[in-house]
């Protein structure tokens, strides 16, 4: 079959919906890199000829990459390394040590992972060190090609940088930026952080060898450049199987960006957040509610996903409490609407519940003290409430002063969602809150 009568054959709409989710996941989960990175071009190339320069020059370079989380730090150093590894020399002889700050939390587990990612287990075999930096000029020197005089150029990218900092005496960093800066062997050290206070972090002697380069990726787009990037994020490219499916696709999400309540949701999210992690997360929730039966991502399933984004886990809790803690709850509100925020202890609680009971003919809501106890201990447990002294101070448990970490509007949304509330809990609600 030719390529033109196979781009105009059409598949089965389920096998189309499978190949659109598994294109848009691999874009909006980040296994799939740009071919250009957006809005960071003059950084892709700043870093780029860096890189080269130790890669094929053999010139060491140290560079600091900062911005806020979400911002494509990551997805920026992953495009420049793409690129980088296109050329044949680069391809042949960088070496790449990736760590992380999270993970390598001291010197000694880091030189591990060092000598782990350079193959160079053998070699050190049950040889011992004085120093860290005996150890590392070791690594180094093991890999010098076959005629001693150049060694192969290593990039060590350091992830959360900052938290590299915080290492005792900070050897990790002076021994890399010593090497970087000293011509032993070629190397780069790309940190990225989002600190933007980093370098008053580093001792006086490692910032002295630190080049003191950095890129800033402070991400600022206008709202119609962020709807536009939606857009991109969820559209087919041309090569897509189904042609007629790709432009259906294509012009539903158009449709779909040109809806006002649409550009409200959006305008929501990006008040709330800039960066395309959030974004992403949002248009993965749409993708979801995409099957065979809904072709198409409508107006709804984004709205249904924006709640789900901004959803108040608090008041999701107490969807799942007992009709006595959800009681309690209401109690402490009253009284922090009569005392002004100021704090209660159980006994004070429990009074305000008995004036609710005193209301009522039935007795459906008497509880024992120590069951009321529990409730009360349950809320605390869950962080629905939390003492006002942090010190363990020898007072009694029920005259332990404690303070309500719920609002107005999530104790009325949890009462409006609660599965089969009491009327009359709900009017003593309204009644307190009034």
């Amino acid at each position: 079959m030719s390529k033109r009568k196979s781009k105009d054959a059409h598949l089965p709409v389920g096998e189309c919906i499978t190949q659109l989710q598994e294109i848009l996941r691999k874009r909006l989960c980040h296994q799939q890199l740009p071919d250009r990175p957006e809005g960071v071009e003059a950084q892709h190339k700043h870093l780029l000829e860096l890189l080269k320069r130790t890669a094929v020059h053999g010139e060491s370079n140290s560079v600091l990459i900062v911005g806020p989380r979400g911002a494509g730090k990551t997805m920026l150093l992953k495009c420049v390394l793409r690129d980088l590894l296109e050329e044949t020399e680069a391809q042949t002889n960088l070496l790449q040590v990736h760590l992380n700050g999270l993970l390598q939390t001291n010197d000694r587990i880091a030189l591990q992972e060092i000598t782990r990612q350079l193959h160079l287990e053998n070699v050190v075999g049950d040889k011992v060190f004085g120093s860290f930096a005996e150890n590392l000029a070791f690594l180094l020197e093991a890999l010098k090609k076959g005629d001693r005089s150049s060694s192969r150029p290593v990039l060590f990218v350091l992830d959360e940088f900052d938290l590299f900092a915080h290492h005792k005496n900070q050897t990790l960093l002076y021994n890399l930026l010593d090497v970087s800066q000293s011509a032993q062997a070629p190397i780069a050290v790309v940190g990225t952080t989002c600190r933007l206070d980093v370098l008053e972090l580093l001792e006086k002697r490692v910032k002295s060898r630190f080049s003191h380069r950095q890129i800033h990726l402070l991400n600022n787009p206008t709202f119609t450049q962020y709807l536009e990037r939606v857009q991109t994020q969820l559209s087919l490219s041309d090569d897509f199987p189904d042609n007629k499916f790709s432009r259906d696709w294509n012009a539903s999400i158009e449709t779909l960006c040109e809806d006002k309540s649409v550009a409200e949701v959006l305008q929501r999210h990006f008040n709330s957040s800039k960066d395309f992690r959030s974004m992403h997360m949002l248009l993965m929730l749409c993708l979801s509610r995409v099957s065979a039966a809904k072709p198409a991502i409508r107006p709804a399933d984004l709205l249904e996903a924006s709640k789900m984004c901004f959803a108040d886990a608090k008041a999701n809790m107490l969807h799942g409490l007992s009709i006595l803690e959800l009681c309690l709850i209401i109690a402490m509100k009253h009284l922090n609407d009569v005392y002004e925020g100021e704090p209660f202890n159980l006994q004070m609680v429990h009074n305000e519940f008995k004036k609710f009971l005193q209301r009522k003919s039935n007795s459906m809501y008497n509880f024992e003290q120590p069951v009321i106890m529990k409730a009360f201990e349950h809320l605390q447990q869950l962080e629905m409430i939390r003492p006002v002294d942090s010190s363990v101070v020898k007072t009694q448990r029920e005259y332990r002063l404690m303070r309500l970490m719920l609002d107005h509007s999530q104790v009325m949304e949890a009462l409006q969602k609660y599965p089969q509330c009491p009327t009359d809990v709900k009017q003593w609600a309204m009644s307190a809150f009034g």
